[in-house]
């Protein structure tokens, strides 16, 4: 008997240290990483920045991609990862545990180009086709001049440029054309990484600008918010209503317009809104729906949801303007804020 009250009072001991240390952990100092798409990276670094300045939490962001975003939350060594691409149901079914996606802001792939003189360039889905797959490969085509009455052309070679990295930029542009392009679809698809008919890589949303900058005649795809901080030249894109748009605040917006669905897997591309930018989407985080695994305390997570609770506020979201983004439309925001309150520690909600 004695020794069986000395197993029950050494097991209520050994709870009792392990509810303390867990209440210890719930205090503690943390900091928080993470890594992804670079589509979102001056957003990211302006609202992380303000966060650890009001809050106190340091957080630290990696821009590598949103392939490497994946593989890093695959890995389980960020507090979360982000991408441009939403992960579909094969990629989560093969994820380690449950995955969420949490909008954050919009933004749009631009088609930027360097041509000196040639103020503005309206090019029509036939063109992106031909010009992309490598079927028109001079600036003077007839193709390209009929479409941009008055405008001189010059004599010179097309030079695409394109991601060489996994990007979510790429999934965006390429879900664009595999929706306008019947030939694109068959040939290339829609992908994050991408067996290229033509042209050359370059490495993130920055290199693909500096190369456009430098190179006379270059064309590719960018994410907007690198091409307005750079001053590219952008071309006017035809929308799914045969208006040609360029990429603002308010035509991004107008592609999130319409029904999202509750879990926000949603591309934009192709809106059938009249006032639309076209090459419009999403850009998400992804983290883990359960989040006590590796010995992650409570603290941590608490701080992780806390910050993406405050990231898709009122208060982060009036900042995308200020680097070139749309802020996320209230419906948006209502169900990243739903999701986010789905999220648990030892099948506990951690935001009530």
């Amino acid at each position: 008997m004695k020794s069986i009250i000395t197993v029950l009072v050494l097991a209520v001991l050994f709870s009792a240290c392990q509810n303390s240390a867990k209440k210890k952990t719930a205090n503690e100092k943390v900091s928080l990483t993470a890594a992804g798409a670079t589509f979102p990276l001056p957003y990211y670094n302006l609202v992380f920045k303000n966060y650890t300045e009001s809050k106190g939490t340091l957080v630290t962001y990696g821009g590598i991609g949103s392939g490497g975003g994946i593989r890093s939350l695959t890995d389980k060594v960020v507090d979360f990862g982000a991408t441009d691409a939403f992960l579909d149901d094969k990629q989560l079914a093969e994820m380690p545990a449950p995955v969420v996606h949490i909008p954050t802001c919009l933004g749009a792939v631009v088609i930027a180009y360097n041509l000196p003189g040639v103020d503005e360039l309206k090019l029509s889905n036939e063109l992106l086709e031909k010009i992309f797959l490598g079927e028109i490969t001079k600036w003077n085509d007839a193709q390209i001049a009929a479409n941009n009455a008055g405008v001189t052309l010059p004599a010179k070679d097309i030079l695409f440029v394109h991601r060489s990295d996994g990007s979510g930029t790429t999934h965006i542009f390429s879900d664009y054309m595999t929706k306008i392009s019947t030939k694109w679809a068959e040939k290339v698809g829609t992908g994050k990484s991408l067996n290229w008919p033509v042209g050359m890589g370059a490495k993130g949303n920055p290199g693909v600008v500096g190369t456009i900058s430098q190179t006379e005649g270059a064309i590719g795809y960018v994410g907007s918010e690198f091409a307005f901080s750079q001053k590219i030249q952008m071309a006017k894109v035809q929308n799914s209503k045969g208006e040609y748009v360029l990429p603002t605040i308010a035509s991004v917006s107008a592609a999130a317009k319409g029904n999202i669905p509750d879990d926000t897997r949603i591309m934009l591309t192709n809106s059938n809104d009249p006032d639309s930018y076209p090459i419009s989407g999403f850009t998400w985080i992804i983290l883990y729906k359960e989040q006590s695994y590796n010995g992650r305390s409570l603290a941590q997570a608490e701080e992780t949801v806390k910050l993406l609770d405050w990231l898709v506020s009122a208060e982060a979201q009036t900042e995308a303007a200020n680097v070139n983004y749309a802020p996320l439309t209230e419906d948006a925001a209502a169900k990243a804020k739903a999701i986010l309150r789905s999220i648990t520690y030892d099948g506990k909600a951690i935001l009530n």
